[in-house]
C-alpha cells in the first residue's frame, strides 16, 4: 500500500479569519500514480487537490472531484504558500497551461495567470445588488456553470460573489481564483472580491494581459494517507 502524506489548506482566507477554500495538497506527488489521481481528488471531494511532481521547477497537477484543469487559482496559491513554508520556494510554478509567476509579501500570497487559459470555464452572471448575490439559488449538479456578482462598492472596486461550478463536480466554490483572474482581465482594474462565507480575493490587472490574485493562507492539517484507505 502506497503511502504518503496529505496537507490540508485553507485559501483566501478573510480578514477576519473567515472562509477561506480547502485544498488538499501532495507535496510528493509521485507517491500517487498518474493513474489514481483522479480517484484520490474524487475520494478527497475538495474542490481542488494539487500534486507536486517536481518541487523545484515547480510543476504541478490540479484536478477537481471530476477532471482536471489545466490552472486553478486557489490551488496555484495555496501551493506556493506551501512551498515557501516547507522551505522550499519558488517564483514560478508550472501548471499544465503556462508559467505561472509567484510572489509574496507580509500577508498574502500572490500568483499571476492569462485569463485566456480560462476564457472557457464560467458563465458571469451580474447582478443589481449584494442581496440579490446572497439569494440566487442553488443550480442542479451538472448544470453548466455560473459565477453570480455584484458591486458592493463600485468606486472602491468591492465585489460580491459567489460561484456554482456544478459542471465541475462542485456545488459552490468557497472562493474561485480562476473566474477572480477572468473577471479581473474584464474590467481591467484593480478589485477585492468577497466571496462564499467570507473569503476574500484580491486581483491586480498587469499592463501585459496577465492579471495577479493575491490571498491569505492557513494551514489546516497535516496527515498520512495511504491509497485505498
Amino acid at each position: 500500500m502506497t503511502a504518503t502524506e496529505l496537507t490540508v489548506l485553507r485559501v483566501f482566507v478573510g480578514p477576519d479569519g473567515r472562509g477561506g477554500n480547502p485544498l488538499g495538497v501532495f507535496l510528493d506527488g509521485a507517491a500517487i500514480p498518474p493513474d489514481l489521481r483522479q480517484a484520490v481528488a474524487h475520494e478527497l471531494n475538495y474542490s481542488e487537490t494539487v500534486f507536486v511532481d517536481d518541487r523545484e521547477a515547480g510543476r504541478i497537477q490540479i484536478l477537481t472531484p471530476a477532471r482536471e484543469l489545466p490552472f486553478a487559482g486557489h490551488p496555484s496559491v495555496g501551493t506556493a504558500w506551501l512551498l515557501r513554508e516547507t522551505g522550499a520556494p519558488i517564483a514560478m510554478l508550472r501548471p499544465p497551461a503556462g508559467d505561472v509567476p509567484v510572489r509574496h509579501d507580509t500577508e498574502r500570497t500572490w500568483i499571476a495567470a492569462n485569463p485566456d487559459w480560462v476564457s472557457h470555464a464560467f458563465r458571469f452572471v451580474p447582478l443589481g445588488s449584494a442581496a440579490e448575490v446572497e439569494a440566487f439559488p442553488q443550480p442542479p449538479m451538472g448544470a453548466p456553470d455560473q459565477y453570480v456578482w455584484a458591486w458592493l462598492d463600485e468606486a472602491a472596486g468591492e465585489v460580491r460573489s459567489r460561484s456554482f461550478p456544478t459542471d465541475f463536480g462542485i456545488a459552490e466554490d468557497e472562493a474561485t481564483g480562476l473566474a477572480a483572474v477572468m473577471l479581473g482581465g474584464e474590467l481591467r482594474r484593480p478589485l477585492t472580491i468577497r466571496q462564499g462565507v467570507g473569503s476574500e480575493i484580491v486581483v491586480r490587472p498587469w499592463p501585459d494581459g496577465m492579471v495577479e490574485i493575491g490571498g491569505r493562507v492557513e494551514l489546516v492539517e497535516r496527515r498520512p494517507f495511504a491509497l485505498g484507505q
